[in-house]
């Protein structure tokens, strides 16, 4: 099991001496990885529904510091030498597919092939009108039709395409991942679309369990998603056995009490024991990378936060 953890993108542990620490404390620790999000600016006012929340509001706040993701990804690479980076998750719409491809091409040859690719088609759009992107209700249909045009560009000695929102030929896209054939592609999100996203071309599912629209916060619940994401994917002609997962989660230990659904306890509610359990049981599923939401409001905190959970909870694995 990889465990992996938060590296901050925004808020107030975004100078550059604490994402250092951060990413060299997690590197020391034993994290397998750390995660960076997502948004390259927030608008003012938001009617969008943030997916993750009961109450739909989006908890960062739309009044504070942001780094663009891929930018920070290529930062932490510089400071650490085996910590694996995966973007949590890349909103793919939001850049054009050539480009999109040349930064993951840059960072996975930079950071000597220690990226791992977590997608998604994105919620907010009044960031997409923002920004410029393709139609939001279009998102999907743009996140697709972009992975298959960087794929082509990772791939081929002379790419072409000739989409609906991407064309392109007679260039030379050099150099190549150097992880082969690209770095690994993690599917976010619980719907639907996600989960035929990933039959289709994913590497691996990459959920967060507390969407509550599409929750897959209790076993149960998980494993009927898992069965149905391996009926996908033999429907899209895929082997489900190649197909990866991961998880995310939120909170630490602690954080949640203790309750239950239907007579079953929630996943990753409680104390550290309650944690360690969860992953084990995940990984008797077939989990292999879980990843934990452990910033605090302070460097000493968050430090702190590392180092309990190393303790605390991988220790007991």
């Amino acid at each position: 099991m990889q465990i992996g953890c938060s590296a901050p993108t925004s808020g107030p542990l975004t100078d550059a001496d604490s994402i250092a620490r951060i990413a060299t404390e997690a590197e020391a620790l034993g994290f397998a990885y750390v995660t960076v999000s997502d948004h390259i600016v927030i608008p003012s006012d938001i009617d969008s529904r943030y997916p993750y929340s009961d109450s739909g509001e989006f908890p960062s706040g739309t009044q504070t510091d942001r780094h663009e993701q891929l930018m920070t990804g290529m930062f932490i690479a510089a400071v650490t030498s085996q910590l694996r980076i995966v973007t949590s998750v890349m909103v793919v719409p939001h850049r054009p597919a050539m480009l999109t491809a040349k930064l993951v091409a840059t960072l996975d040859v930079l950071s000597k092939g220690r990226l791992t690719l977590g997608i998604g088609a994105g919620w907010m759009a009044e960031e997409f009108a923002a920004i410029g992107t393709p139609p939001f209700a279009e998102r999907g249909a743009v996140t697709d039709e972009y992975m298959m045009a960087c794929k082509e560009l990772w791939t081929s000695e002379s790419p072409e395409f000739d989409g609906r929102y991407t064309k392109f030929a007679d260039v030379v896209f050099r150099p190549k991942p150097v992880q082969k054939p690209h770095p690994p592609i993690w599917i976010g999100g619980e719907s639907g679309p996600a989960l035929r996203r990933t039959a289709r071309y994913g590497d691996a599912w990459y959920p967060i369990g507390t969407n509550p629209q599409h929750p897959v916060n209790t076993l149960t619940r998980y494993k009927a998603a898992i069965a149905r994401l391996r009926k996908l994917t033999e429907d899209a002609g895929r082997d489900p056995a190649t197909i990866g997962l991961a998880y995310r989660v939120s909170a630490p230990p602690g954080t949640v009490a203790k309750d239950t659904i239907d007579g079953e306890r929630r996943l990753f509610t409680g104390g550290a024991d309650d944690y360690a359990g969860d992953i084990r049981a995940l990984g008797d599923l077939g989990v292999t990378a879980m990843d934990f939401g452990l910033l605090a409001p302070t460097l000493g905190g968050t430090l702190d936060a590392m180092r309990r959970f190393r303790d605390d909870v991988i220790a007991k694995l």
